[in-house]
């Protein structure tokens, strides 16, 4: 691998997973600058007619949002692959689907914007139980509605985010605290293979795997 690149780490998994606080502990915790250029804060950047952006949840709510949502993807992910060129680390939390009204293919098609760099994919994996109850404590969701019904959008989320589950390393938030993912994942980084999982992405896109 070539010297002089930055690492990329991107977390996926569904809202309330708990990827935000791991980047913070990779922030706290990692040797050297590692940047957080996460999905919640290039949506913060949107105007307000073009939200929720990347956040568009599955189920083809929004169609006509649909071709903007693939583009800024691409151009999130070209941001974290010349960061990595310029010799910056960057973590990323990412809310990845491919539920809309017809398959857009995002994942695959980032997957090539990051080829010849170290970059890993981590899935942050949590119960559905342990997201609505922390979607209640924030006032997501009321006492009722955890006790009677999972809103159809998380349950949404939760069967669509890990599609196809390809990844280098996965982490549940409901078994490990924030610092212990991030120790997990700086291990798999030190000591374990070379990334693997966007090139699978890649070749199973062009059917090779």
């Amino acid at each position: 691998m070539e010297r002089g690149l930055g690492r990329i780490v991107v977390l996926n998994g569904a809202p309330r997973a708990g990827k935000s606080s791991i980047v913070a502990a990779i922030q706290d915790s990692f040797d050297g600058l590692w940047l957080n250029l996460g999905q919640d804060h290039y949506m913060r950047m949107l105007p307000q007619q073009y939200h929720p952006g990347t956040g568009l949840r599955p189920g083809g709510e929004r169609p006509d949002l649909e071709p903007l949502v693939a583009r800024l993807y691409r151009a999130l992910y070209r941001s974290l692959a010349e960061h990595s060129r310029l010799g910056i680390n960057v973590v990323a939390d990412m809310a990845h689907h491919d539920h809309y009204s017809q398959p857009l293919g995002i994942l695959p098609a980032c997957a090539r914007l990051l080829e010849g760099l170290p970059a890993w994919l981590v899935g942050v994996h949590c119960p559905l139980a342990a997201i609505l109850e922390r979607r209640q404590a924030t006032g997501y969701l009321s006492r009722q509605g955890v006790a009677d019904s999972v809103p159809e959008p998380v349950r949404r989320w939760q069967e669509a985010v890990h599609r196809p589950g390809i990844y280098d390393l996965e982490v549940d938030t409901s078994l490990l605290t924030a610092e212990e993912c991030a120790r997990a994942i700086w291990e798999r980084i030190e000591h374990g293979p070379p990334p693997e999982a966007f090139a699978r992405l890649v070749a199973m896109e062009a059917g090779e795997g």
